[in-house]
């Protein structure tokens, strides 16, 4: 289960939010005019919301999925007050039986719209009353037990269900099927960051300029929760040494102070780099001696820290085990092992497989697309439908850890 798995909550840089952290109401924005970045998505829904609202009808069904903390929830509340409608939240864990989605489902009125959050975590039970409340707006109920069983169809009011989820593949096809909207939110830039850190830092009342902005947008991750996260952290600093002001230097002596670099890794992140280049040799090293290294659960590792510096390109799995990349080594400043590039090139023929290997002098490239490690190859997609996760149940059992 996933809520079983250990998460390190007290981290800066950590997507996930916290149970005990809260947003503050007037950072997330209400309407579409005033949402940053996701361009594609907020234009398409634009228009989806347009016309269905020039037919009376209720919005197809959305589904949004993606890593954590780039605006799912506020976008389900932009469509509620886009559509005029009233929006009501659950989540997956919270939906245990059948019995508790059909109470949620009776009390909706027309035209609501009922957000489920980490939906790929519904009870497949509950997933069976869910289809015909899609797609027939009607709810079949079972009454009695055994020979005396018998099923009821009730109607439930024309609803719209917006599902949020940060892994798409543990969706069953069902399901997912049944949505007519499916959009995927990507990493933020820059530029977009540091919009929202100001569009942020004016409403927490604080004063910041662009150079302070840029700094924090610099160090988010892609991740807007973690910029505002980092801009109320580097508030308090400003409010302390500098008459509450933002600028560059208040920014950078903050994220230092956080140990949080100009490539928005922490601590724990250069940690799990150096122990694999300068204990290990740079690797290849199992998951499970990797961990007891530096005295943190596989899990974790696999599911907290592993991601973004696949990402980044700083990190490389490999049939035998992760290995640090070339950019790691360049970016914690350590000396290449005049072995690495042929390390590098026989481990990314191992893993490509048979099939595509062409032993052509010219075709070989050590270089680091060629080990898999570019920004584009990121391993962004696999981890976003779970198939680092969860899901790599299978592929798991086969790799040494």
């Amino acid at each position: 289960m996933e809520s079983d798995r250990p998460v390190t909550e007290d981290r800066l840089v950590n997507p996930d939010m916290s149970p005990l952290e809260s947003e503050d109401i007037g950072i997330r924005p209400t309407r579409f005019a005033d949402y940053i970045g996701q361009t594609k998505v907020k234009d398409n829904l634009v228009v989806f919301i347009k016309a269905a609202r020039q037919r009376g009808e209720p919005l197809d069904h959305v589904l949004l999925y993606g890593p954590p903390g780039l605006g799912k929830t506020t976008l389900a509340t932009i469509i509620a007050n886009e559509m005029g409608a009233n929006l009501r939240v659950s989540s997956g864990p919270a939906i245990e039986r059948p019995g508790d989605l059909a109470a949620i489902l009776t009390n909706l009125a027309p035209m609501d719209i009922l957000f489920i959050d980490e939906i790929h975590r519904l009870n497949r039970s509950v997933e069976e009353v869910l289809y015909p409340a899609m797609e027939d707006f009607c709810l079949d109920i079972m009454i009695g037990k055994g020979p005396s069983a018998r099923t009821i169809r009730m109607d439930v009011p024309p609803f719209t269900l917006i599902g949020a989820t940060t892994r798409a593949g543990r969706l069953s096809a069902p399901l997912r099927d049944r949505f007519g909207v499916v959009d995927r939110l990507r990493y933020y830039n820059v530029d977009e960051l540091v919009t929202i850190v100001t569009r942020s830092a004016k409403a927490l009342n604080t004063t910041i300029d662009a150079e302070g902005a840029g700094e924090i947008g610099r160090r988010a991750r892609g991740t807007p929760r973690i910029a505002n996260r980092l801009l109320k952290r580097v508030r308090d600093f400003a409010q302390v040494s500098n008459n509450g002001v933002i600028d560059y230097a208040t920014a950078k002596q903050a994220m230092d102070r956080l140990e949080v670099d100009a490539l928005g890794l922490d601590a724990i992140d250069r940690q799990l780099l150096l122990t694999i280049i300068d204990k290990f040799s740079g690797g290849p090293v199992g998951l499970d001696t990797l961990g007891a290294s530096i005295s943190e659960e596989t899990e974790t590792i696999e599911d907290v820290y592993e991601p973004y510096l696949l990402q980044m390109g700083l990190l490389q799995r490999t049939a035998r085990g992760r290995t640090a990349t070339i950019k790691a080594y360049e970016y914690l400043s350590r000396a290449i092992p005049s072995h690495f590039s042929q390390v590098s090139r026989q481990l990314s023929i191992m893993d490509i497989g048979d099939d595509s290997i062409d032993i052509g002098d010219d075709s070989i490239d050590t270089g680091d697309d060629a080990a898999g490690i570019g920004d584009d190859v990121v391993d962004d997609a696999a981890y976003e439908t779970g198939e680092y996760g969860e899901d790599n149940t299978d592929a798991d059992k086969d790799r040494p850890r």
